[in-house]
């Protein structure tokens, strides 16, 4: 639940500043009237995404009916998951600074074309938040036994986004939003490290990966698999007792590098000192 909760939460703020930059130039700029296309086309990327994990769902429980079929799926959703999280984790680091001014410009040349444009600038800007949601809700539930507390779990996520998402709106908080996804980021990482495991173990179940009996360790005597703890860090980061070598090796060759890669800022280039033209240092001169 707190994986799921996490997700909401980080990708729920993603796509409620998108959406607050995009009514925030709309009302500023005096073009009001086109708010409800923009709303619109939120809407129809809900929509979408809702309709894409329903698919995934379908796909799993009534399409496939041989095990080895569901495993092999599950596992390839798995590591398109954690190929998705990756980029956007990266993605969002990198433009966190100038997305704003990008989607004022596409939303000014959007008017100038068309209503039907506004609303695809807004349906493109949440539809990409929208399946990744889809996405990492489903891998990262797999072998949960309800999907009744992981659902609410994101839901609370997503409410909690739209609450932040508002108040900044408002005015009436401010966060260091550069912290915040920097340290979300962080933790998704492990939570993708997870994801990448059990995509491994799925593989392993469908026969299509070796070791399945090769055990890494056994500390079931140490982490009882019915505590609570341990269900804590096997649905946040999926360490579970009796891991096999592939799936520890996945993890942790996972997890490492691009943990250390996400939080290295890298070197900082010193600002280079102003010179002084002629005329400037003439004129101090002459003070």
């Amino acid at each position: 639940m707190l994986a799921t909760y996490l997700i909401g939460l980080r990708e729920g703020l993603e796509a409620t500043l998108v959406v607050s930059i995009l009514a925030a130039f709309l009302v500023k700029s005096d073009r009001r009237e086109h708010l409800k296309f923009m709303w619109l086309g939120v809407g129809l990327a809900v929509l979408l995404s809702v309709a894409f994990s329903a698919l995934l769902t379908y796909t799993t429980t009534t399409l496939m009916s041989d095990y080895r079929q569901r495993e092999a799926f599950e596992a390839i959703t798995s590591v398109a998951a954690v190929v998705f999280v990756t980029w956007m984790i990266f993605w969002m680091r990198r433009a966190a600074r100038t997305i704003g001014g990008e989607l004022r410009a596409k939303l000014g040349d959007a008017i100038v074309i068309g209503w039907f444009a506004v609303l695809g600038v807004a349906f493109l800007a949440v539809i990409r938040e929208g399946l990744e949601t889809a996405l990492l809700f489903f891998s990262a539930v797999q072998g949960a036994t309800t999907a009744a507390g992981p659902l609410l779990a994101l839901l609370g996520g997503l409410a909690t986004s739209v609450v932040i998402g508002v108040l900044l709106y408002l005015s009436a908080v401010r966060i260091n939003l550069a912290v915040f996804f920097r340290w979300t980021g962080a933790l998704l990482v492990l939570v993708a490290a997870g994801i990448l495991k059990y995509g491994v173990h799925d593989f392993q179940e469908a026969g299509l990966l070796p070791g399945q009996n090769a055990i890494a360790f056994d500390i079931t005597g140490v982490l009882d698999p019915d505590s609570w703890y341990a269900a804590a860090l096997s649905g946040m980061l999926n360490i579970t007792p009796r891991p096999s070598v592939l799936e520890v090796v996945a993890w942790v060759g996972y997890a490492v590098p691009v943990l250390i890669l996400f939080l290295w800022r890298g070197p900082t280039t010193p600002r280079p000192a102003p010179t002084r033209t002629p005329a400037t240092v003439g004129s101090r001169q002459g003070e």
